[in-house]
């Protein structure tokens, strides 16, 4: 289940908004631009498929959201656990985790997001406040470019998701400097604050 928790921008003391409704989620990241909706879950679709049968998948959802949007370029990206002992696991994981987790924003593309299989937060700063949307399977997200914003997938990233770029370069992010990453909670406190 999806989850949205807000703060203020000075910090997790106080907390302003937190639901876990669909609807009250979309409604209060609508005015900072950001696009949140629900795609139907395609439960046949194993966590750790591949892009071909991703995208055979949700070619329906692709199609409709391209024809909105014009997207130029759209792949499947995913992380899970080995289902084996793999010695670099653990430091793929954690460079993988540090790319994103730093404050940053996107000048030339909107950063889009759907989740087909795992979880992760995106952590949106904007207006004063942080909000941080804990994406599941069947959730979309829509970040705009110029966005202040950091990504987190967890200690133990397990996801699976489509990527949509209007550039064909992909994933490029203008790091702030900012440490405000650091004052709020990551994904393993909320994960296993929300799964408790």
């Amino acid at each position: 289940m999806t989850l949205l928790t807000t703060w203020p921008e000075t910090g997790p003391e106080t907390v302003v908004r937190r639901t876990s409704d669909p609807a009250e989620i979309a409604a209060a990241l609508a005015p900072v631009g950001v696009r949140y909706e629900q795609w139907p879950v395609r439960e046949d679709v194993p966590a750790d498929a591949d892009s071909d049968t991703v995208f055979a998948a949700y070619r329906t959802e692709i199609d409709k959201l391209n024809a909105e949007e014009g997207f130029r370029t759209v792949d499947v990206v995913a992380l899970h656990p080995p289902a084996g002992d793999d010695p670099e696991w653990a430091g793929k994981a954690k460079a993988a985790r540090q790319k994103f987790l730093a404050e940053h924003t996107h000048d030339d593309d909107d950063e889009v997001r759907f989740f087909v299989a795992g979880a992760g937060i995106f952590y949106l700063h904007v207006g004063g406040e942080v909000h941080a949307v804990y994406c599941e399977k069947g959730d979309l997200l829509g970040v705009p470019r110029g966005t202040t914003h950091w990504f987190d997938m967890g200690t133990s990233p397990a996801f699976t998701a489509i990527r949509f770029f209007h550039e064909e370069d992909g994933w490029i992010g203008t790091f702030t400097g900012s440490p405000i990453a650091d004052r709020f909670p990551d994904f393993d406190e909320i994960h296993a604050g929300y799964a408790a």
